[in-house]
């Protein structure tokens, strides 16, 4: 089959189509033929040797939607159902970005029914990233929540969840951005500075790092969402890094979302598997408003 890899890190150049063998699943584990996968800034860095890994073929690819085409015992799922899932890893032969993926059986949820696999792709890892550093944030109905970034792909999930949870979301983008993230659910939007203090916690998905700190209240929260990312800590604001997992049951919880009309999912391009190259490329000139999404 064939699969996206990097053999040596560098630019976008360096992303080629390898052709490997199909993988096997295990105890517990699925495999799914692949319909769409996102890709992500993550994916860039991942060609670029920011997480480093051995010299070998390392596969691209978080976002998976698809349908399982084999399962290996026992098994909570059946051959033909359409699936999302997330397939987590940097250092990893095998990413989504190929004909079939081999996932953990509980990674997998059922894909949403409104959208199209394209669409369906675009959800695993941002839209879990969002949620968990929500969970993180720990805010209430009515709390006053100012996110970074939030035009692009995990800041526009966290606005629309936000403010689904009643919370009252601050939009912080790009001045063109404006109407994009109203329609998301900001309350407000700014695309400038903002008072000392005047916020409750702040997402900070752009990694503005201490400007946006000085913007919560003290004794309230900040989540960064790329390692090495957090300010030094001051005034009792309560700060954190937000991880991801594959975890099947929350990515459920934000499939039950997209179907509700809570949750908006948004293709910016897609790209047969052979052009990943030439999408890695359009990933790097950045402006990118929804997720770029290769198609085997």
């Amino acid at each position: 089959m064939r699969a996206a890899v990097v053999r040596a890190f560098g630019g976008p150049e360096s992303v080629e189509i390898a052709e490997v063998a199909v993988p096997e699943p295990g105890a517990r584990q699925v495999r799914i033929k692949v319909a769409a996968g996102a890709l992500n800034p993550v994916d860039a860095a991942v060609r670029a040797g920011v997480f480093g890994g051995a010299r070998k073929a390392l596969g691209l690819g978080w976002d998976v939607a698809g349908t399982v085409d084999a399962v290996g015992a026992p098994a909570s799922w059946e051959v033909g159902d359409p699936v999302v899932a997330l397939v987590a890893g940097v250092a990893e032969p095998l990413g989504s970005h190929a004909e079939y993926v081999v996932v953990d059986a509980d990674a997998v949820a059922a894909a949403p029914a409104s959208v199209d696999a394209a669409h369906a792709g675009t959800l695993p890892l941002n839209g879990l990233t969002a949620l968990r550093a929500l969970d993180l944030l720990d805010l209430a109905p009515g709390d006053r929540l100012l996110v970074t970034g939030a035009a692009g792909a995990v800041g526009g999930f966290a606005v629309q969840l936000a403010a689904h949870r009643g919370v009252e979301v601050t939009g912080h983008a790009r001045a063109g951005d404006e109407e994009l993230v109203r329609s998301l659910g900001a309350a407000r939007f700014t695309a400038g500075e903002v008072e000392p203090g005047s916020v409750d916690a702040v997402l900070d998905a752009a990694v503005l790092g201490a400007p946006a700190l000085a913007w919560v209240r003290d004794g309230g929260a900040f989540v960064a969402v790329r390692d090495g990312a957090l300010p030094e800590a001051e005034r009792g604001v309560r700060l954190a890094t937000v991880g991801v997992r594959a975890d099947g049951a929350r990515l459920a919880e934000l499939v039950l979302l997209v179907d509700e009309g809570v949750l908006t999912l948004r293709v910016a391009e897609t790209y047969a598997l052979e052009e990943a190259a030439k999408a890695h490329a359009r990933l790097a000139e950045g402006g990118v408003r929804g997720r770029l999404v290769l198609v085997p």
